[in-house]
């Protein structure tokens, strides 16, 4: 039973930035992050991290996102820079559970002049 609170999407032209946050309620999560999934396409990794600060990022990310968490909140955050048209897609919230992985309901990111 896990709850979320996702926000932070929204439309953005190329070169901009976002920060997308999740606030997940049920437990203490070992690994939090982001996955998402363009039209077309199959859903891929956007960032994780762990409560310990390991943080591990998609090929097509790396160097313009940055995933952060608060432990004690049981939140993580997204902060999206230099961001392409190819970054448009549904992001959704991801924690690892004790037996599951849960995700967020997603909220849209759309990258576009």
């Amino acid at each position: 039973q896990v709850q979320f609170v996702e926000s932070g999407g929204g439309l953005v032209q190329p070169g901009g930035s976002l920060r997308l946050s999740c606030a997940a309620s049920g437990s203490i999560f070992r690994v939090m992050g982001w996955y998402r999934q363009a039209p077309g396409k199959q859903r891929e990794l956007v960032a994780t991290i762990t409560n310990g600060g390991t943080t591990d990022y998609g090929s097509s990310v790396e160097g313009r996102f940055t995933v952060s968490k608060d432990v004690v909140k049981n939140t993580v955050y997204l902060q999206m820079n230099s961001l392409k048209s190819e970054d448009t897609a549904v992001y959704y919230c991801y924690v690892r559970g004790q037996f599951l992985d849960f995700w967020g309901q997603g909220t849209q990111v759309t990258v576009s002049s």
